[in-house]
C-alpha cells in the first residue's frame, strides 16, 4: 500500500510555500465533489488574490514554457487549498490519481505536457510517491477569463 512520505502540510512549509485562500466558483458549479474515496475538484484557474494572474495564449511570445509551467503550478496550490478547506488537511489525502489540464494554446503550440508538468512536478515534491498520479495535457482555443491554463484535479482520500 501506497503511504505518503512525509506530512504534506509541513513538505509545503519546507518548500517555503502556502496555500492561497480557496477561490469561490466563477460560475455555476461547485469547486468539489466527494464520492466514495474520490475527491473530484471543479476546473482550478491560476488565481493570486482572485484574480487570473496568468492569461492569454501558450506559444504567444509573452508567455514561454515557463510562464505556463507557473501557472500551473499556481493552479494546482489553488486545487490543493480548496482540498484542505474540504478535508481540514492535505494529510487526509491518500493519492493523487488524475490530473487534467487545459491550455490555453495558440496554432500550432505543441507542448502542453511540458506546461502541465508544473502541477504535476509540484504534487510530486508535495506528496512523494503518492503524488504521482496519470494524466492529460490538452491544447484548447480558449479558456474562461483568457486563463492560461485550467485544471482539473481527482484526489484519493482517507
Amino acid at each position: 500500500m501506497l503511504e505518503l512520505e512525509k506530512d504534506p502540510e509541513l513538505k509545503l512549509k519546507e518548500l517555503g510555500l502556502t496555500l492561497p485562500t480557496a477561490a469561490k466558483p466563477v460560475a455555476s458549479y461547485i469547486p468539489v465533489l466527494i464520492y466514495s474515496d474520490l475527491l473530484l475538484t471543479s476546473g482550478t484557474l491560476p488565481l493570486k488574490d482572485g484574480k487570473v494572474a496568468y492569461t492569454g495564449k501558450m506559444g504567444e511570445k509573452n508567455n514561454p514554457i515557463e510562464i505556463g509551467y507557473e501557472a500551473s503550478k499556481l493552479a494546482a496550490l489553488n486545487s490543493l487549498s480548496v482540498v484542505r478547506d474540504t478535508l481540514g488537511s492535505l494529510s487526509k489525502v491518500k493519492r493523487v490519481i488524475k490530473v487534467t489540464g487545459f491550455v490555453n494554446s495558440a496554432s500550432g503550440f505543441t507542448d502542453q505536457p511540458k506546461v502541465v508538468n508544473g502541477a504535476s512536478e509540484l504534487l510530486v515534491s508535495i506528496f512523494g510517491e503518492a503524488g504521482k498520479h496519470v494524466r492529460s495535457a490538452l491544447g484548447v482555443a480558449e479558456l474562461p477569463l483568457n486563463a492560461l491554463v485550467e485544471i482539473e484535479f481527482i484526489y484519493q482520500i482517507k
